[in-house]
C-alpha cells in the first residue's frame, strides 16, 4: 500500500511537470512566433511608407537590417534584396505571398527560402505604384530562443521531482504509519482515520457475517421467487392464523384478487371468500389435506391444501392452485360429443330396426315393402354420412391427414362443388352463382372440397324459397379468400359462437326437416385450421349469412 501511495504520487507530480512544461513551451513558441509576425508586419508597413516617399533609394539605408527585404517588380523581377544578387535569382511572380500581395493587397506565407536554403516567414505587402515589397524573416529564431529556455526547463522539472519524491515520501509515511500501528485485538483503543474506525469496529465485522449471511438467504430467496413466479399454478403458504407468508402472483391471478396483499400479513380468506376455497384452507389447518374446486368468472381451479406440521402441531399451510378450466371443458366437450353421437347414431338405427322388424314379421303390404325399403336406404345413408363425418372431423382434429398437398384452382373447384348441388338447389328454388376468375391455393383438395360443399349445402338447405347463394373468390395482396353468402333465416346474434361447435344446430326443430349431421360447419373450422386459414362469419337474422375463408399466401 505504501509503496503504491508513493509511485502513484509521483507518478501525478511527474506527468503535472511534463504536461505544464510542455504547454508552457507552446504557448511561448506560439507567442513568440505570433510576436515575430507582427513585428515583420509593422516593419513592412513602415519601410512601404518609406519607399514610397523616398523611393528605392531608402533600401540601401536599411541594407544591413537583420530581416531579408526584397523588392520585386509588377513583372516579378527582383528589383532589391538585401542578402542576395538580385540579378542571380528567379522570378517572383509565382510566389504566393507575391500572387496574395498582387490580388488583395498584402499575403504571407512560411516556407523554406530556395536562395538560403532557411525556414523563412514571408511578408509582402503591394506599393501604390504595383511593385511587391516582401520582408522575411527565419521562423528558427523563434525556436532558438524556445531551445535556450530548455536547460532552465529541465532543470527546474529535475528539482521539482527531487522535491515531489521527498515530499510523497512523507506523506505516504505519515498516511501509512498509523494504519500499520493498529491493534487488530482492541479496533476500539485505536486513534485513527474517522474514515477508517467503521472498518475497526466489532459491529462492523458483525454486520460483515451478518451481511454474508443476509446475501445468502436473499439468493435462496431470488431463486426460490424465480420458481414460483414461472409457474403457472398458484402458490400460497400460510401460518396458522390464515395469514399469508408467501405467495405468487399465479394465485393471485387464479383467486381472483383484485390486489396484492399488503405488506403486513393479511389473511387469505380475503383473496377468495368462496366456500370451496375457504373449506380448504380449513381443513389444512385442521391437519388434513384437502382438494376443492372453486369456479368463478367463467374459470375452474382445484385448490389443494395440506398441513405443515412441526413437533406433531399444525404451523400452517401450503395452497397450490391449479386452473383446470381447460381441462374441464374438454371433459364437457368429451361428454356433449360422445352423447350427441351416441343420439345421432341411435335415431337412424332405431328407423332401420322399426322398418325391418316391420317387414321381417311380415305386417306390411307388398306394395309398401319398396317405399319401407327406401326408408331404411335414406336412413342408412344418414348412418354412413354421420360415421364419414365424424371420422374426417377426428382426422382433422388429431391433425392426422396423411395426405399430399398441390396446387389447384379454388374458383374451379367451388363451381365443381356449385354444380353437384345444383339438383338440391333447384329443388329448394335456389340459384347458385360462383364469381371469381382462377385462384390458385395449396393444400389438400379433398379437405377444401368438403369444406366448400358444407357450406353451399347448409346456404342451400337453410335458404328461403326462391333465394340465393353467391360464392365469390378473390385474390387480394393477404391472399386468396373465398366468400359463401346467402339469403337465407340467418343466425340469431346469440348463436353465432356457437355454430362452429359440433352437433350443435340454431333450430333443431327445421334442421330436422333439412336433415344434416350437425358437423358440418365443425368440419370447415377444422379444415381451416389444418390449412392455416381464417374462418368468420357474419349473419343476420331474417336476411341472410356469409362465411368468408382466408387463405395464406
Amino acid at each position: 500500500m505504501r509503496k503504491k501511495i508513493f509511485n502513484n504520487m509521483c507518478l501525478l507530480a511527474l506527468v503535472t511537470i511534463l504536461l505544464s512544461s510542455l504547454l508552457i513551451t507552446f504557448v511561448y513558441y506560439g507567442n513568440s512566433d505570433a510576436r515575430m509576425k507582427a513585428e515583420v508586419r509593422e516593419e513592412a508597413r513602415y519601410i512601404r511608407g518609406a519607399v514610397e516617399l523616398s523611393g528605392k533609394d531608402y533600401l540601401e539605408t536599411v541594407k544591413n537590417t537583420p530581416n531579408r527585404i526584397t523588392l520585386i517588380d509588377t513583372d516579378g523581377t527582383v528589383l532589391f534584396d538585401n542578402q542576395a544578387d538580385p540579378a542571380a535569382m528567379e522570378n517572383h511572380s509565382d510566389r504566393q505571398e507575391v500572387k496574395q500581395a498582387v490580388t488583395a493587397g498584402a499575403g504571407e506565407a512560411t516556407r523554406m527560402s530556395g536562395t538560403l536554403s532557411e525556414k523563412k516567414f514571408y511578408y509582402a505587402i503591394k506599393l501604390e505604384n504595383g511593385q511587391i515589397l516582401r520582408i522575411a524573416s527565419e521562423t528558427a529564431s523563434v525556436f532558438a530562443a524556445v531551445l535556450s529556455m530548455l536547460p532552465w526547463i529541465i532543470g527546474i522539472a529535475v528539482l521539482v521531482a527531487v522535491i515531489t519524491v521527498l515530499f510523497s515520501n512523507f506523506l505516504t509515511k505519515k498516511i501509512v504509519t498509523p494504519i500499520n500501528r493498529l491493534d487488530l485485538n482492541h479496533p476500539a483503543d485505536n486513534v485513527v482515520y474517522d474514515e477508517l474506525s467503521p472498518l475497526l469496529s466489532k459491529i462492523n465485522r458483525q454486520n460483515e457475517v451478518i451481511d454474508q449471511q443476509i446475501r445468502s438467504l436473499r439468493e435462496k430467496q431470488e431463486e426460490f421467487t424465480s420458481i414460483t413466479e414461472n409457474m403457472s399454478e398458484g402458490f400460497l403458504v400460510l401460518d396458522k392464523n390464515t395469514d399469508i407468508l408467501s405467495y405468487n402472483t399465479s394465485a393471485l391471478r387464479l383467486l381472483g384478487a383484485d390486489a396484492a396483499p399488503a405488506e403486513s400479513h393479511e389473511s387469505a380468506l380475503a383473496l377468495n371468500r368462496s366456500a370451496g376455497f375457504r373449506s380448504a384452507v380449513d381443513a389444512a389447518l385442521s391437519g388434513s389435506r384437502s382438494e376443492q374446486l372453486v369456479r368463478q368468472g367463467g374459470r375452474c381451479c382445484q385448490v389443494m391444501a395440506n398441513p405443515v406440521l412441526r413437533e406433531g402441531e399444525v404451523e400452517g399451510a401450503v395452497v397450490v392452485i391449479l386452473d383446470i378450466t381447460e381441462r374441464e371443458e374438454r371433459d364437457n366437450l368429451r361428454r356433449e360429443f360422445t352423447a350427441n353421437v351416441s343420439h345421432e347414431l341411435k335415431t337412424p338405427l332405431t328407423s332401420i330396426s322399426g322398418f325391418a322388424e316391420i317387414i321381417q314379421n311380415g305386417i306390411v303390404k307388398p306394395e309398401d315393402i319398396p317405399r319401407f325399403a327406401g326408408n331404411i336406404y335414406v336412413e342408412s345413408q344418414r348412418l354412413i354420412s354421420l360415421v364419414d363425418d365424424i371420422l374426417n372431423l377426428s382426422r382433422l382434429d388429431e391433425a392426422d391427414v396423411q395426405l399430399e398437398r398441390e396446387d389447384f384452382d379454388l374458383a374451379a373447384l367451388a363451381r365443381d362443388v356449385a354444380g353437384r348441388l345444383k339438383d338440391s338447389a333447384k329443388k329448394n328454388g335456389v340459384v347458385i352463382t360462383v364469381i371469381g376468375d382462377k385462384t390458385m391455393i395449396n393444400g389438400v383438395k379433398s379437405i377444401v372440397d368438403e369444406m366448400l360443399y358444407n357450406l353451399l349445402d347448409n346456404a342451400v338447405k337453410y335458404n328461403k324459397k326462391n333465394g340465393r347463394v353467391t360464392v365469390t373468390i378473390e385474390n387480394d395482396q393477404n391472399g386468396p379468400t373465398l366468400a359463401v353468402t346467402d339469403t337465407g333465416i340467418g343466425i340469431p346474434q346469440s348463436d353465432v359462437d356457437r355454430v362452429f361447435e359440433r352437433f350443435y344446430r340454431v333450430d333443431k326443430s327445421h334442421s330436422k326437416e333439412v336433415g344434416g349431421t350437425g358437423l358440418g360447419l365443425s368440419i370447415v373450422k377444422h379444415g381451416a385450421a389444418f390449412h392455416n386459414a381464417k374462418v368468420s362469419l357474419e349473419s343476420t337474422e331474417g336476411k341472410g349469412t356469409t362465411v368468408r375463408l382466408a387463405f395464406p399466401n
